[in-house]
């Protein structure tokens, strides 16, 4: 039986240095995006009181790849959304809604790798799998927005009031649900079998 990988304790000294417990050395933050890269699990600790603080390291790594040219990830408006939901009453389902969505992006990377491949053999004059890209970033958000306004009843907005067409209502749950049920369906039918 293969042994478990055990998490990597780093600890963070006063003086900004990182320190690799499981190999006894100073590391850099692009050394910590480099583990992250190769799926080696960290932690990372204050070394005075021990405190937790990989989130905020994991944020700086982020932020120093988005300030590299060529690297951004983040779009601005992305950005700007998220910064607003930071002490928003719906700040809590944030981070489970980006987590599904990153995990459903992850298991059909392959899959857009070869459909981008395919595209450039055959030349860039029609790009359909883009088509269908911004169409599941429309149904997440609208999933998103349905589910915001199900835990918020009573902080309606001004687009709120006068829905778009496509739109659900808050009569309509069973709608929601049949949707959900369905976007479930397709992303169980696209997820890699385990043979």
């Amino acid at each position: 039986m293969a042994k478990a990988r055990e998490t990597t304790i780093i600890k963070k000294y006063a003086n900004r240095r990182l320190y690799n417990t499981g190999t006894s050395s100073y590391v850099t933050l692009e050394d910590l995006a480099l583990m992250v890269k190769a799926g080696e699990d960290f932690v990372v600790h204050d070394a005075k009181t021990n405190e937790d603080i990989t989130r905020p390291v994991l944020g700086q790594i982020i932020f120093e790849q988005e300030a590299k040219e060529g690297q951004n990830l983040l779009p601005v408006a992305f950005l700007r959304q998220l910064i607003r939901f930071y002490g928003d009453s719906m700040q809590a389902l944030v981070p489970s809604y980006l987590e599904f969505s990153i995990e459903t992006l992850t298991r059909e990377q392959q899959k857009l790798r070869d459909a981008m491949t395919q595209q450039i053999a055959q030349g860039w004059t029609k790009a359909p799998w883009l088509g269908s890209i911004e169409e599941q970033a429309r149904n997440n958000m609208a999933i998103f927005e349905n589910a915001f306004r199900m835990f918020s009843p009573f902080a309606a907005t001004a687009s709120e009031a006068k829905p778009a067409p496509s739109a659900k209502t808050d009569g309509d749950l069973d709608g929601l649900r049949k949707e959900l049920a369905d976007m479930k369906s397709r992303l169980d039918k696209m997820a890699p079998r385990k043979d």
